[in-house]
């Protein structure tokens, strides 16, 4: 490196000498400037030889900086070095320890294993002399048992078995005896309370619905012009209705009659219009009969909708919507179908909720209940029962399998393959046997009542019947020496079988038969 810098300064010397020596040449004749450049030319000489010299101390210096540092970080890393060899080396030295520690406890284990297998093979050779011994001693027990018994040992171990065998089979029997008793008890104790809670929460209506509608006349001038010439316009109001005018003297009222309630109901509002209008001629009459009818299906999609919005059941298709809605204008044994659908539907909802069904079960019940009866209101007839109708028209418009099956055995005329199926059919029953939800004659009543009695004196050994609770049991008493206790279940199913198969009635009917012994005697 040293020479290398000498040689640079060399070199500018070299070309400052050059220059200095053209200089010369270009100036020959004057002296003074050849003395000058002489003297530049020792001054820069000596300047680049102090430069050389400064510059080579000073990469010296950087140099001697340099090694020194390269050497300490040698160092470093030499120490850092031996100070793992020596981490290394003690814990090579632990490891070496701790295996020979566990080496020792291996071989100390070995044998103290030795010693108990030495011990345990000593035992074993004492037990077996001793299990010989007492085999000889329990077959000599056993052959002085057979001897006082005369019975073998099989023998007296068959008879035992058969002893022990009949005795658990009766007190098993007992036993289940007690279990089921007690779950009769238990389970009908459950089903009242649930039924119970299930009418209480539900409010109910008394059934009013009839056959007839009044409708009030403001004079009975009116009643003129709507019978008409020749009485052509109430037969055109009749043809167009397919319901009959009463107009006789009763004061301001003629009455409706027919036992379609939505008939009813179209010829009620037509004539309510043909009497504000004044208009009252039979085109008139059809045109008005005919725009009521189509005003009186829009009311009906709206009953409907405010139906399902009221019980919470979405997702309806809208034929069902409509025929819900067309339950409103019909009736059953004087009971309105939309209001026992509801009342069904609630009464439904709230008993698998009691159940503890699950949140999705009561839905399904509720919306079960609110269609059980649609086949009572099918846009055509068929031949089918309104359960067998109303589950084709419910499976068509997409419902759930659960509420077709639901619909079609709330009369027992399909199996019952879900939960829901006796919730409908039990809650229908109620809603419709409920006092005050059916209308009934009190003669028919009566003569009900009375052949229930007279069905049951029927059978031999009866000897009196009662029926109570407005019909709906049957109370039975028999005589103790014709009929047994045995006899007395057949009776019971005998009576209620023939109730079911020969009477009209509605809900369900408990045949209960009473039998009692009494042995009186008087002492003087």
């Amino acid at each position: 490196m040293d020479q290398t810098i000498i040689a640079a300064i060399v070199g500018v010397v070299a070309l400052i000498l050059g220059i200095v020596f053209g200089k010369l040449i270009f100036a020959k004749n004057t002296k003074k400037e050849v003395e000058e450049a002489e003297v530049l030319a020792k001054k820069t000489i000596e300047d680049a030889k102090t430069l050389a010299e400064t510059l080579k101390e000073k990469k010296l210096l950087e140099a001697k900086e340099h090694f020194l540092q390269l050497k300490s970080a040698h160092d470093k890393d030499v120490t850092q070095r031996n100070q793992k060899l020596v981490e290394n080396e003690n814990r090579f030295k632990q490891q070496q320890q701790s295996l020979s520690d566990k080496t020792s406890a291996v071989q100390r284990q070995i044998q103290e294993n030795e010693a108990l297998k030495e011990s345990l093979e000593s035992q074993q050779a004492t037990l077996n002399i001793k299990r010989v011994e007492l085999e000889k001693h329990h077959e000599e027990h056993v052959k002085r048992l057979e001897k006082v018994a005369g019975l073998s040992a099989e023998q007296a171990k068959t008879e035992l078995m058969e002893v022990v065998k009949e005795e658990a089979r009766t007190k098993a029997m007992a036993y289940v005896k007690d279990i089921m008793e007690e779950a009769k008890v238990n389970a009908t104790k459950e089903a009242k309370k649930i039924i119970i809670q299930s009418i209480q929460r539900t409010a109910a209506e008394i059934t009013i619905e009839n056959a007839i509608t009044v409708f009030n006349l403001e004079s009975d001038e009116i009643k003129g012009q709507i019978i008409g010439r020749e009485g052509r316009n109430i037969r055109a109001l009749e043809a167009a209705t397919g319901v009959d005018l009463i107009i006789d003297d009763t004061p301001e009222a003629i009455v409706l009659s027919c036992f379609d309630p939505l008939r009813r109901e179209i010829a009620r509002l037509s004539l309510q219009r043909l009497v504000q209008d004044g208009r009252i001629h039979p085109a008139r009459i059809e045109e008005v009969v005919e725009k009521t009818r189509k005003q009186l299906e829009d009311q009906i999609m709206e009953i409907g909708e405010r139906t399902i919005i009221e019980l919470g059941v979405h997702g309806l298709h809208k034929d069902l919507v409509r025929m819900i809605g067309k339950m409103r204008f019909r009736s059953s044994y004087g009971q309105n179908l939309l209001m026992h659908s509801k009342e069904t539907a609630n009464l439904c909802g709230i008993m698998a909720s009691e159940l503890g069904l699950g949140q999705k079960v009561v839905k399904l019940a509720k919306r079960a209940g609110l269609l059980h009866d649609i086949g009572k209101v099918p846009d055509e007839e068929t031949e089918l029962s309104h359960a067998l109708l109303g589950a084709k028209l419910a499976e068509k418009a997409g419902e759930h399998a659960s509420i077709v099956n639901a619909i079609g055995a709330h009369h027992d005329e399909m199996e019952m393959l879900y939960i829901i199926s006796p919730i409908v059919q039990a809650c229908d029953a109620i809603s419709g046997a409920r006092p005050g939800a059916r209308r009934e004659m009190m003669q028919s009543y009566l003569q009900r009542i009375k052949d229930l009695e007279n069905l049951a004196m029927g059978y031999n050994g009866v000897e009196k019947a009662y029926a109570i609770q407005a019909g709906r049991e049957l109370r039975v008493m028999v005589e103790a020496d014709k009929i047994s206790d045995a006899d007395s279940d057949k009776l019971s199913f005998e009576i209620a079988d023939k109730i079911q198969k020969e009477m009209q009635y509605p809900g369900q009917i408990k045949v209960t038969v009473i039998r009692e012994l009494r042995a009186v005697n008087i002492a003087r």
